[in-house]
């Protein structure tokens, strides 16, 4: 199956073209939002703000009840009525970007996973944020520092605020890793392996990966590549074709049907099943997982007997981490929020910022979802001793590239897996499968960095 991310008869050059056309557009429009109230407040009579978030596989009842809340507190504060959009994949995300950039109308705010940043900055079309700005959401320093790393090419051009922060850390069963004689994870991934066979058998399982998350699968292929010293691009040029990166693959599909260390109902899972298969205690390693999985962990069977600890960061095939590559323990991953440019509620999207960044707003997400909060004083507050390594994969995770082409990049990656389910579910992906695959997606990401670099 392949993307399809334009519309009939929209090339990409007619549609960067469009873009341009509208950003320039969106330039003249007022920033007006409904005026403001005698103690500086804004007021949002009579108006309606909408905002696109992600939908929440893991919590949905407990995200309707979030949004209705938040409604009723943004409505108390300001007189206007909040309502939210949702997405459901990285595909959607990006067409929900594309779609509101063309028609310059939609969402006022929205709500990006940190990757996607990089693409709505370049369309010229959300807010670069201005020192008045960020004053209007509570001032720069309100954030945690190390969350601001992808909010914009540079400090001086930012359009991403930070809405919570999500580095990736394995989770892991610590009853049976000690009863397979292991303390710990392994740092290396070969290391992970040997140990995940000692601990498949029986019924029980080495590890639990969502193959068919919409989010997810690239994420291992970053990771895998990156340490091996194959950034996936470098400067103007994709390397999506590089050895490291069809290892990485064989690796991450080897799994499943050569070392056999998952469940082969594996294949068809989505993060949130991955993981609910964890927490009933007859897996080892749960990979490329967050904060958020704590709220499920605590009320499952596996409360009290789960630890978390770094990703491994030596790439396949190595039992060190090979001169001048990045030992990346993880993304530098979460939300970030971004204002539309066309948008003509802009002191109102301001508020809503600064309402949801606030301490208290913050540490209530963290309490219901679990995601580490981007706010610096909500983040330093947190005093639950399973975070650690999660913070500590904080400091240890990497920015992926900052250009408008990474959206396209992320899809290709993920569309190597989408292409490779039917043979994963079977026998296994041929090399020579898989060969085809990174050309196409190579041959797509060089395409986007062209249109990018083109402007």
């Amino acid at each position: 199956m392949r993307l399809k991310l334009y519309r009939r008869g929209v090339t990409p050059q007619k549609t960067m073209a469009t873009l341009a056309l509208v950003a320039v557009s969106a330039l003249a429009l007022s920033a007006c939002g409904g005026g403001t109230n005698s103690d500086g407040s804004v007021n949002g009579s009579g108006k309606t703000l909408n905002v696109l978030v992600n939908v929440n596989t893991l919590y949905p009842e407990q995200q309707k009840q979030w949004m209705s809340d938040m409604s009723t507190k943004f409505k108390a504060q300001t007189g206007a009525e909040l309502k939210y959009e949702t997405f459901t994949s990285a595909n959607d995300e990006l067409t929900k970007i594309q779609t509101s950039v063309v028609s310059g109308q939609g969402p006022d705010v929205y709500s990006l996973g940190t990757t996607f940043t990089p693409t709505a900055y370049a369309t010229k079309a959300f807010v670069t944020l201005s020192a008045d700005d960020w004053t209007k959401v509570g001032g720069k320093d309100r954030f945690n520092q190390a969350a601001l790393g992808i909010s914009g090419p540079d400090q001086e051009h930012q359009a991403g605020i930070p809405f919570v922060s999500r580095p990736f850390v394995l989770a892991y069963n610590k009853d049976l890793l000690k009863a397979a004689g292991f303390d710990k994870p392994a740092d290396s991934w070969d290391g992970l392996l040997a140990q995940a066979k000692k601990l498949t058998g029986g019924g029980n399982y080495g590890m639990a990966i969502g193959y068919k998350d919409n989010f997810d699968p690239w994420k291992f292929i970053w990771a895998m590549s990156t340490q091996a010293g194959n950034p996936l691009v470098d400067g103007s040029k994709a390397k999506l074709d590089d050895a490291a990166v069809q290892k990485a693959y064989q690796t991450y599909f080897g799994w499943l049907s050569n070392d056999k260390v998952v469940d082969p109902a594996s294949v068809g899972w989505t993060n949130s099943q991955a993981l609910a298969a964890f927490s009933q205690g007859k897996t080892g390693f749960m990979l490329m997982t967050t904060a958020s999985s704590i709220v499920s962990l605590d009320k499952s069977a596996l409360a009290g007997k789960y630890a978390y600890a770094l990703m491994p960061t030596i790439p396949p095939g190595q039992s060190s981490s090979p001169a001048g590559a990045t030992p990346a323990a993880s993304i530098l991953s979460g939300d970030n929020l971004v204002v539309a440019d066309y948008s003509q509620q802009k002191d109102l999207a301001f508020a809503y910022v600064k309402l949801v960044t606030s301490k208290e707003e913050q540490l209530n997400y963290n309490k219901i979802f679990g995601d580490l909060p981007a706010n610096a004083e909500a983040l330093k507050s947190l005093t639950d001793a399973k975070l650690a390594p999660i913070t500590d994969a904080a400091t240890k995770s990497f920015a992926t590239p900052f250009t408008g082409a990474w959206g396209d990049i992320q899809l290709a990656l993920t569309n190597v897996v989408v292409q490779s389910i039917p043979e994963l579910s079977q026998a296994g992906v041929t090399d020579a499968a898989l060969q085809q695959r990174l050309k196409e997606a190579q041959d797509k990401a060089q395409s986007s960095l062209d249109r990018a670099a083109k402007g």
